[in-house]
């Protein structure tokens, strides 16, 4: 018997098949986070993960506008219009955005440069681009539970904040608060997600996709740190990728590890 002509996972199964994608297939089992989480990065190879990272914490508020703009449930798009709050901030007050342009700053790189997004690797490009398609065209169930790698978020975030004060001279509140930040909004959207994906999910089908769309998501995440590995630790840099050297602050702090 076919797959497809069994009924839907109960509501409890389908979500250990999500929990079990993140258990498999999160970034956080990549050598590069291990490596940075370790202290074991250069301060370029630091430098360069904020610079790739940049474009994908950019383009968060765009896939989520983009979201918005096909969503016709007024109360769906208050809920929703939270998340790009959160990283475009207010008019004076940054968010999430202007809290990872202080990591730059901090770890002696030109916030303007960053921003600029000149440096990018073409890797990482194409998968955060493809990214912001997905959310674009998906239907909006496949959408929404690719945005579900906020529930393996809270882990990372602490463990990152936990190695990076450890082994980094550059860490402090204030240039690790994107992080902080985002233990408290991660969970607040979470919560959110998944009952939408729990309740909506109500065929077989709708639950390969969602799953198929959180495996995706998982797999952009993944493609960056792969890049990150091939230029910089490999060191086969891509044409137009940020190099070191380029895009410094005035004055670059060195990012020696605490003794």
């Amino acid at each position: 018997m076919k797959l497809a002509d069994h009924g839907p996972q109960s509501r409890a199964e389908f979500l250990e098949r999500l929990k079990h994608i993140g258990a498999e297939r999160y970034h956080d089992r990549h050598p590069f986070h291990k490596r940075l989480h370790g202290g074991e990065c250069s301060p370029d190879e630091v430098r360069a993960w904020v610079v790739n990272r940049w474009y994908y914490q950019s383009r968060i508020p765009m896939k989520d506008a983009a979201f918005m703009s096909r969503v016709e449930d007024p109360q769906l798009r208050r809920v929703w219009r939270s998340r790009i709050e959160d990283h475009d901030g207010g008019t004076d007050e940054g968010g999430g955005i202007r809290r990872w342009l202080a990591l730059a700053e901090a770890v002696g790189l030109d916030p303007a440069y960053v921003a600029s997004g000149a440096g990018v690797m073409p890797a990482t490009r194409f998968a955060v681009d493809a990214y912001v398609r997905f959310v674009r065209d998906m239907p909006l169930l496949d959408a929404v539970a690719a945005s579900l790698t906020e529930m393996f978020a809270p882990k990372i975030h602490a463990e990152r904040i936990e190695g990076l004060l450890k082994h980094y001279d550059f860490a402090d509140d204030s240039s690790l608060s994107y992080f902080r930040n985002r233990l408290n909004e991660a969970s607040k959207d979470v919560e959110f997600g998944l009952n939408y994906v729990l309740d909506r999910a109500d065929t077989l089908e709708k639950q390969d996709a969602a799953a198929a769309a959180l495996t995706f998501k998982t797999d952009v995440l993944w493609a960056q740190l792969d890049a990150l590995w091939h230029g910089y630790v490999e060191g086969a840099i891509a044409p137009g990728a940020w190099r070191p050297g380029e895009g410094l602050a005035i004055r670059s702090p060195e990012l020696a590890e605490v003794p």
